[in-house]
């Protein structure tokens, strides 16, 4: 799947009307390979006053089995599907983060990498007559855990978003745009991991923090890409948004808002002889 894509969101405002029917599939290769480079800016976490920027390889794969999808929402199991509802097992991850390299986090433990899984279920909203725009509402429900030395349990992750697929942005043949928007909700023990700070850690600018679950704030992705015969290419910019969040008042939450930003580009290296029909 390619790194850098098109997982975001808006909210939509506008009367829906009568739902359509489901969208036209056409025959693709079962799977597609690719490599490529790209470059990505990133806060440490959500809240961070810290930006970081990575130069790092792109893995572009496509699979369109029956239960086993890998698409630009990810690496996922399709576990039902009919023409208003799919649902699937969803997975995900972060990286980690080292407090020595983190002011606000001086002297803390180390944030460790993740793996992040469990179902998702997808609402088909609504598309247009000709198919090229699509709203879908998604509601993942994902266990956390760190994967370093002896992996264990970290919380609980809910996002709904709402999602807008544009084929042909601004009369434009190829070029797919991407926007999704909703709430992050959080349990107390995922969110004491990143925003709590225990007594042993407090410090004259760094108040003892117990942090709850609840609303984590929201965010907004904006991503835009393109498949050519040869390769594909696409960015990202995605908006958090802590105003009202729960853990507002944490110490380590330095600034309210963070921008994320990416782009990268891949070179198509193979692909399967065999073709499935598939609508993305």
């Amino acid at each position: 799947m390619p790194l850098l894509t098109s997982r975001v969101l808006v909210a939509a405002g506008a009367t829906l009307g009568a739902l359509a029917g489901p969208a036209r599939a056409a025959d693709k290769p079962l799977w597609e390979l690719g490599l490529g480079i790209g470059a990505v800016s990133l806060p440490d976490y959500p809240g961070s006053s810290q930006q970081s920027s990575y130069l790092l390889p792109v893995p572009y794969f496509i699979y369109r089995g029956k239960i086993l999808r890998a698409d630009k929402r990810g690496l996922r199991a399709r576990m039902l599907q009919t023409d208003r509802v799919d649902a699937n097992l969803s997975l995900g991850a972060s990286p980690p983060v080292r407090s020595s390299s983190d002011r606000a986090r001086s002297g803390m433990p180390d944030l460790l990498p993740t793996v992040s899984f469990g179902p998702a279920i997808d609402w088909h909203l609504w598309h247009s007559a000709a198919d090229r725009l699509r709203l879908d509402l998604r509601a993942p429900l994902r266990t956390v855990i760190d994967v370093e030395r002896r992996p264990r349990q970290i919380g609980w992750l809910v996002t709904p978003v709402l999602n807008l697929d544009v084929d042909g942005v601004a009369g434009l043949p190829g070029w797919k745009l991407g926007v999704q928007s909703g709430p992050i909700f959080a349990d107390r023990r995922y969110n004491r991991t990143y925003y709590g700070v225990e007594a042993a850690y407090a410090t004259p600018g760094r108040a003892a923090y117990a942090a709850p679950g609840g609303y984590d704030g929201c965010q907004l992705t904006v991503a835009l890409s393109r498949r050519f015969h040869r390769f594909w290419i696409g960015g990202f910019t995605r908006l958090d948004d802590l105003h009202g969040a729960v853990v507002a008042d944490s110490p380590l939450v330095q600034r309210k808002t963070n921008l994320s930003a990416g782009i990268g580009i891949a070179w198509m290296l193979d692909q399967s002889a065999q073709t499935v029909a598939s609508d993305d």
